[in-house]
């Protein structure tokens, strides 16, 4: 009978491997689909202002649930925390494709990142309950594969929809892939749930959302919309110091806490988890604003913005793969420290990009971006699944998406933040704050409005997008030197 069952389950695997990769495949492609039809959506919509929020509300939900999720699928199971998850994002990309408004479509984003709080944490512990630690080894490729495949059709598949479709198809695409992966699992996933009694950590979600949020909020509207010498700026300060102070108090004393300290005092995962902060900060910092740079300033189309972010797509698989192999003989920190030095040739790339420099120079800086990421994302999942038992492994793991879901938000805030900042300065000097604002940079994305816009007034806003993506490039280089210098101190091959 067992043997039986083994061999259905043997035969069933690769359907529910597809669901899976599939599920994942959603998760992935959201970034990149979305960042090729940001200049679409702001020159339909408006609110420049607003355009990192975009990212942010779905980076912010995403990273406040991964956790939470997680421990929800070890008490009522895999399958009904799944299926319930691509529900909620389904529901999100359905709104976000109705909107008609920059308001909106930042709800409904907000509603979609719940839902991809359950995507990929989920589909990795699915991974892991069907397959064996050997098995798990030879599936790593397919599942990077994932990311490289979504993120090279996203930016195309983005920029075909965006110049022959409209951009709300960018959000549409998912329902008929959602509905495939949950018809996969719920069909072809069986699991035996055995029943625990488990407390989850609400309260500690409740708390770092507050911080997350409010923090967020100081980084994209401080100096624009909230002064800072205001009481609104020093309110949010307050929430967000008290929050991570709450957050911390209650992870202590929770019996299951959201967050385990304790598995912060094994050296590879407490510097791995720092260190993707800094990385999810750099690849959110090129997804959302090269595509902005070759249309708004480059003046290209939405497809050659597309293949600009295709090049990291392709450089990250093939270094996941690379670097499973290299892992093996030179360690964790060697093949992380070539991944490092990838990302700082990549970030000096876009440092030294100008508009005469053409799609091709972007396109080379996101393939070393891409390789430095695959080459360190796998060498810190594989480091830190190895340095923990198999009860602390699913949360460990968490962890550190968590850690990188924060880091993009927090970059898409950060970076926003600086654009705009920017922006805004080169309005001032002018003394054009009675005629623009932040959000007509709107115009300089969208052909017809671009050529209304006087001569001295698109000068400005060029010139001010210019200087600002110039800026938010130059915080790219900054925490390229962060991560490799956070890299150099994992520990030495034979101290793993």
């Amino acid at each position: 009978m067992v043997t039986r069952l083994k061999k259905i389950k043997t035969m069933k695997r690769p359907f529910v491997l597809a669901a899976v990769m599939l599920g994942m495949f959603l998760a992935a492609i959201e970034a990149t689909i979305v960042a090729t039809a940001m200049p679409s959506i702001v020159a339909d919509l408006g609110g420049f202002s607003l355009y990192s929020w975009v990212f942010s509300a779905y980076l912010l939900t995403n990273a406040a649930t991964v956790l939470i999720f997680g421990k929800l699928s070890d008490i009522f199971g895999r399958k009904p925390v799944f299926m319930i998850g691509i529900t909620i994002f389904l529901t999100g990309s359905t709104l976000s494709g109705f909107s008609g408004t920059m308001t909106m479509l930042i709800i409904s984003r907000f509603i979609q990142g719940v839902g991809a709080g359950a995507l990929m944490p989920i589909a990795t512990t699915i991974i892991g309950d069907i397959y064996s630690k050997e098995e798990r080894a030879k599936i790593q490729g397919q599942l990077s594969s994932v990311w490289g495949i979504s993120a090279v059709t996203g930016p195309l598949l983005g920029g075909l929809f965006v110049d022959v479709l409209s951009w709300r198809y960018v959000f549409w695409l998912n329902i008929p892939l959602g509905i495939l992966a949950m018809l996969g699992i719920f069909f072809f996933f069986h699991e035996n749930i055995e029943k625990q009694k488990r407390s989850v950590d609400y309260l500690g979600s409740v708390w770092i959302v507050i911080s997350v949020t409010s923090l967020l909020f100081i980084l994209v509207e401080g100096g624009i919309g909230i002064p800072w010498n205001s009481t609104e700026m020093y309110g949010l300060i307050g929430l967000a110091v008290s929050g991570l102070i709450l957050f911390i108090n209650q992870e202590r004393l929770a019996v299951d806490p959201m967050m385990p300290f304790e598995i912060w005092r094994h050296r590879i995962i407490s510097i791995a988890n720092l260190t993707s902060l800094t990385t999810g900060m750099i690849l959110i910092g090129v997804s959302s604003y090269l595509p902005a740079f070759v249309q708004g300033v480059m003046g290209y189309s939405a497809t050659v913005a597309g293949f600009t972010l295709t090049t990291m797509s392709i450089g990250w698989p093939i270094a996941a793969m690379v670097g499973g192999r290299l892992l093996l003989v030179i360690g964790y920190r060697a093949t992380s420290l070539i991944g490092g030095t990838s990302l700082i040739i990549g970030a000096l790339l876009f440092f030294l990009l100008s508009p005469d420099k053409g799609p091709v120079w972007a396109a080379a800086g996101s393939f070393f971006i891409g390789i430095g990421m695959g080459l360190t994302n796998t060498s810190f999942i594989v480091g830190i699944q190895n340095a923990v038992g198999w009860e602390t492994r699913g949360i460990a793991t968490a962890a550190n998406m968590f850690m990188r879901s924060i880091g993009s938000a927090l970059g898409a805030a950060l970076l926003g933040g600086l654009l705009n900042s920017r922006i805004q300065t080169f309005i001032q000097n002018k003394e054009l704050e009675n005629e623009v604002s932040v959000d007509t940079a709107n115009s300089l994305l969208d052909p017809q409005q671009n050529a209304s816009l006087s001569h001295e007034v698109k000068s400005v806003l060029q010139e001010g997008l210019t200087s600002g993506l110039h800026l938010v490039y130059m915080g790219l280089l900054v925490l390229a030197v962060i991560s490799f210098i956070l890299i150099y101190f994992l520990p030495k091959k034979g101290q793993e």
